[in-house]
Parts: structure tokens; sequence; C-alpha cells
């Protein structure tokens, strides 16, 4: 393998609980940190003409990896794809990028409008797929365009409309790579953007079980209705699978309260949902993606 990708940071055999919010999960039998599209491209390639089950990362905040690990390659985009340019009211970056560093930018130059996101822990290519969103804000709202890489190597630009955003999710599929986006801002008071921001921090510090890994919020927000307050109305509030708990101070939360096991929490989310359905005849969906 070495002499096939000596060029792109890898590492065999890791365990994949590092790269997870969660921090659940076994090994995977590589991951590679790409530095740009064509590291991407080969990897895929190689992956293809092999055989290989691949699969694509960034910070591991929405995705749980099963207790036997995954035969296959994962691609980690924030490790290297992380830089970013700030051009007036515009932030054009790398999909790699975490969200709160590019709210943090976003603060340090005075623009607005990014500040819901400087508490989601996931990565600007994630969020962009999913329309990641917090506080009454979405991707959707300052996203200008997205350069994907198409499953057949070319790369499109999306505007915002072709995107299609919708709640949590938007046009781009499991065979599409983000690689790269342009946010636009407006120009705002520095010191109310971090009041702001401080304020929306304040309020997930005292609201949401940030002392525990998990990956936040486990579940989309059924039509009509509310994941938390039909899990806790479940008296599901403190449910435990091993060491997989529904969070006390916030039963929209599955936590890692004490070394649980992938298996402990793919279960918990089964229960809340069974639970939930028959008390209420609505079937929560997770947000969070299960690779077993």
């Amino acid at each position: 393998m070495s002499d096939i990708f000596e060029n792109i940071s890898y590492k065999a055999d890791e365990p994949l609980k590092k790269h997870t919010t969660m921090r659940v999960g076994g090994n995977a039998k590589y991951i590679f940190s790409p530095k740009n599209a064509d590291e991407i491209k080969d990897i895929i390639d190689y992956c293809k003409d092999n055989e290989e089950r691949y699969i694509i990362i960034g910070n591991g905040s929405n995705i749980i990896f099963s207790d036997e690990g995954y035969d296959g390659i994962v691609i980690k985009l924030n490790s290297l794809m992380n830089d970013y340019t700030v051009e007036n009211d515009l932030i054009i970056a790398k999909a790699g990028c975490i969200l709160s560093k590019l709210a943090a930018a976003a603060r340090e130059n005075s623009l607005t409008g990014m500040e819901f996101a400087a508490g989601i822990p996931g990565t600007l290519g994630g969020a962009v797929v999913m329309n990641a969103g917090a506080y009454g804000g979405e991707m959707k709202d300052i996203i200008e365009y997205a350069d994907v890489l198409m499953e057949d190597g070319s790369v499109k630009r999306f505007s915002n409309s072709e995107m299609k955003f919708a709640y949590r999710e938007s046009i781009i599929n499991a065979d599409e790579i983000v690689l790269s986006a342009c946010i636009r801002l407006k120009k705002g008071n520095k010191e109310d953007i971090e009041a702001l921001m401080n304020e929306l921090k304040e309020k997930r510090t005292s609201k949401q079980p940030l002392e525990y890994p998990s990956s936040g919020s486990t579940f989309k927000r059924p039509e009509g209705y509310y994941a938390a307050k039909l899990i806790e109305d479940a008296g599901l509030k403190g449910y435990r699978v091993g060491g997989a708990m529904v969070s006390t101070k916030h039963s929209g939360f599955v936590i890692n309260y004490d070394n649980a096991s992938s298996a402990d929490v793919v279960r918990l989310i089964d229960d809340v949902k069974k639970v939930v359905f028959e008390k209420f005849g609505v079937m929560l969906e997770p947000e969070v993606k299960i690779i077993r």
C-alpha cells in the first residue's frame, strides 16, 4: 500500500473511535487523509479497481461505525483539507474546515450570519450535504455555491438554488463529495456578533450534554413534533443500554455515558424508535448514519 500511495497520508488498522465524536467503533482497515481533489480521485479509483469499500467522513460528528470496524478505506477530509480565505463578505473554504473555526473567522472579520454554526462540531462538507442548522439558522441561508466531485470524476459547481436544500438534506448523494464551498455573509459589528455567539454558547452549555461524547442531536425533527419531547414523554429520559444513555439534560441526545460500545448506542437508538412509535405512532428517523 505504501508504494501505491507514497504521497498520501494514511494509517492502517486505525481505531475509528478516535475519529468520531461518539467515540465508538472498531478499527478501519485504512484511514486516508487526502490534501486535494486529485488525491481523493486516486483513492476512489484504487477502491473501484480493487473492489474495496470506501466512505468519506469529516469530523465524524454524524456517523457511528460498528464495533467490528470498517473493512475498507475511510477517506477523512478534515485532517488536511481545512484551509480557507476571506474575501470581503465571502468565506471560501475547503470541505474539511470545522464549522466553529469558520464561524470564528467570520466573527474576526466582522461578518454576521454564521453565528448559529459556532457550536456545530461537524465540517463544512458534511454540513452542506445535510443542510446542518441550529437556533433558526441553516447552511442554506449562507451558502453561495459548492464545488462537488461527481461520481464520474468531474467537478461541478452547484449554486445555492441548484443544491435543493431541504430539512437536513440537499441534492448531493452518497457518491458525490463536496470539495469546497463559498459562504456569503453580511458586514456586521464584531461586538454584536460575539455577543450573539456567547448567548448561543450559553444556551448550548446549559441545555446540551456537551460534557459527554455524542453525535449531537440524534434524531431528525418529525413534522409537527419535537423528537426530544416525544422521547421524554415516552419516559425514556435517562434510559440506558450498557454505556449508552438518553441524556437527562436533553432527551434528543444519545450520549456515550460510560465507555459505550457501538452496539449499545445502536440498540438504544432502536429501542427509542420502537417505544416512541408504540406510544405516539411517530417513527423517529436518526440524524446520524450507522455504518455496519
